[in-house]
């Protein structure tokens, strides 16, 4: 083919882009046999560590995921069908959809849902699209307690689009009430909230939800699923717009994915919607059926008039979020969320004891809390891990001031002697970097 198109090599054929952005080189190695790939893949794994005692949370958690999980979503029913692209798709996988979408709408306490989207920081992205649809307004009001990786993904989707964004700071871990009064205009798309924040630290948004309405702007929080069976929920507080990270319920830490995005809304603002509508009818006969109802996506409408050009629905991350929440139920949901709470205040109980060692009190926490550490939080971190233990989330790395802090998640994983060896592998650690200094 090269000699056809008159280019010595494959390398050439790159010349154009700038060398930061070029490939290192497509000079691969000779191809090997079955039995050497996977030796080498297997060496590769090896490179992985498996067995450390998770205590990092930052929208991703370390919960237990129930052997039913596994074992209905492997079903090939489920498994080779999951793609629900055309409305005359598979009638299990569609109420499966849709028992998702009213799980997720009884959660949030929310009136509709979608078929879920890709991930919690791409929801959020959506959402504020969204917001610009149904308000025509051009400017979104961001608390600084929001995860700062989806504030990236948010400022990098919209980094050519002509979009004004005003970051507020928090005051004793909570939102700044004034500071988002101050910004509130009739310019104001919306608002975007977390809870519990990036820290762990609980809020109730509901003044800010009406000083918002007032202005005639939308609120939109991210929610951590799980805090949902103990927390006042999204609909309580007049939220127009819920999204969130869906890892937490059924799914494992895996690398980064595939996790799952959620989203639910006010059954006004539907139309503007993205992603896929699973709805229940009638068929011809007068039975029960499913219908893809709403799918807004350029596949199906012109690309113009698309709710999104990216959002996609990973269905059978779905499906187990489905079936985690239908196992545990609500009561199983509430047991879960207050398990979490009492085994972080009582690994919070324990840190506090250690020398030099500063807990952010001003504020409730669910499951994870914030830590200032006498040194840089990522050299304990790093002691940490040849200790056996991920120590946390260290914050210098998003916000510049902050070395000496890290988050710590606690989920009902985590056992009475796990925190305890925690606890003390930390003040060894601390007095490991103290001796350092001193020498």
């Amino acid at each position: 083919m090269l000699k056809a198109i008159g280019v010595p090599s494959v390398d050439d054929l790159f010349v154009d882009i700038k060398p930061q952005h070029a490939p290192h080189s497509f000079n691969l190695p000779e191809g090997r046999c079955e039995f050497e790939v996977f030796e080498h893949i297997k060496k590769l794994a090896a490179k992985n560590t498996f067995d450390l005692v998770q205590f990092i949370g930052g929208g991703y958690y370390d919960h237990y995921v129930p052997a039913v999980v596994g074992a209905l979503i492997s079903r090939g029913e489920f498994y080779t069908a999951y793609t629900p692209y055309q409305p005359e798709c598979s009638q299990g996988t569609l109420q499966a959809l849709y028992e998702f979408q009213s799980l997720i709408c009884t959660l949030t306490d929310m009136e509709v849902a979608n078929a879920s989207l890709y991930d919690g920081g791409t929801a959020l992205y959506e959402a504020a699209m969204m917001s610009f649809r149904l308000t025509g307004r051009h400017k979104i009001i961001i608390d600084g307690g929001v995860s700062p990786i989806y504030r990236k993904i948010l400022r990098t989707y919209t980094s050519n689009l002509h979009y004004e964004f005003q970051e507020t700071p928090l005051v004793h871990g909570q939102a700044d009430r004034k500071q988002i009064l101050k910004l509130l205009d009739d310019k104001t798309s919306a608002v975007i909230l977390q809870n519990p924040n990036f820290f762990g630290v609980i809020d109730d948004h509901t003044d800010i939800v009406n000083k918002a309405h007032e202005k005639g702007a939308l609120v939109i929080e991210s929610v951590y699923p799980i805090s949902l069976g103990l927390l006042k929920t999204p609909g309580e507080m007049g939220v127009d717009i819920v999204t969130g990270e869906g890892q937490s319920l059924g799914l494992p830490l895996n690398f980064g994915g595939p996790y799952l995005g959620f989203m639910a809304t006010r059954k006004k603002f539907i139309r503007k919607m993205p992603g896929r509508i699973v709805g229940q009818t009638l068929d011809m006969h007068g039975k029960r059926c499913f219908v893809n109802t709403l799918q807004a996506r350029e596949q199906h409408i012109r690309r113009e008039k698309a709710m999104s050009n990216i959002c996609t629905n990973v269905s059978l991350c779905a499906l187990q979020a489905a079936i985690f929440m239908t196992a545990l139920g609500k009561e199983g949901l509430r047991q879960l969320a207050q398990t979490n709470f009492e085994k972080a205040e009582f690994a919070r109980q324990q840190i506090e004891k250690i020398k030099d060692v500063q807990l952010k009190r001003s504020s409730p926490t669910f499951n994870e809390f914030t830590v200032c550490l006498p040194v840089d939080a990522s050299i304990v971190v790093e002691k940490m891990i040849h200790k056996g233990f991920a120590a946390g989330f260290p914050l210098g790395r998003y916000y510049p001031g902050m070395e000496n802090y890290m988050v710590v998640a606690v989920t009902e994983k985590r056992t009475k002697d796990e925190i305890l060896r925690y606890v003390k592998c930390l003040e060894q650690a601390l007095q490991e970097c103290r001796v350092e200094v001193r020498t």
